[in-house]
């Protein structure tokens, strides 16, 4: 065991367990067919962190991801990613980019979403582009259901999502995720694009 601590560092349980040490939040133990997560909670919202694997049939690819479900009364979505040789393909060829009135912010990430404006407004916030700037990966959105497959939201409910491909084992990298996603939630609200209650919907 120590030698494969040596190897690999610490395995995920201890650092996702340090982790609620250290935020106040719950350690939840799913098992073998589950996983474990950790959630935390912000005001009326839980926040959930977890992992989940993608079988291409010849490779398994292991995610981390955080969703936390929210009341959205206006159905305002966004996504945002950083930039790279195939965003600025795909630019050219006329993906939408929502420029937000901040250079370095609009130059390092691409930004789409269903309404201009409420994507300027929500990303006026500094610290919310400080915490983004913070990942060193990061794909975040707002999805209205789970994706091919998956589970469909209550009508009135969509999910705050970020996932990352690996998992994540670095505890100063996590609790500026999760004060990303609170801080987020809280922007939405300020916006009219989040109530600030409990929704229909638990991960």
């Amino acid at each position: 065991m120590n030698t494969l601590r040596k190897w690999f560092g610490p395995s995920k349980t201890e650092v996702w367990q340090r982790l609620c040490a250290e935020t106040g939040g719950d350690y939840v133990d799913g098992g073998f067919w589950k996983g474990d997560k950790v959630q935390v909670a912000h005001g009326e919202w839980v926040i959930t962190l977890d992992t989940y694997a993608v079988s291409t049939g010849k490779v398994t690819v292991v995610y981390t991801r955080m969703r936390a479900p929210y009341v959205n009364p206006d159905g305002f979505r966004f996504t945002i990613y950083r930039r790279g040789f195939f965003s600025e393909i795909a630019k050219w060829l006329g993906m939408q980019d929502v420029e937000v009135g901040h250079a370095e912010f609009d130059r390092d990430f691409v930004i789409k979403g269903t309404d201009e404006a409420k994507v300027r407004a929500l990303f006026e916030n500094a610290r919310l582009r400080e915490l983004i700037a913070a990942q060193p990966e990061i794909h975040l959105a707002v999805k209205d259901d789970e994706g091919w497959g998956g589970a469909d939201f209550p009508a009135d409910t969509d999910a705050l999502s970020f996932h990352v491909g690996g998992i994540i084992k670095d505890v100063e990298r996590l609790k500026l995720l999760f004060d990303l996603f609170a801080e987020t939630l809280d922007q939405l609200c300020r916006i009219g694009s989040a109530y600030e209650a409990a929704p229909n919907l638990k991960f």
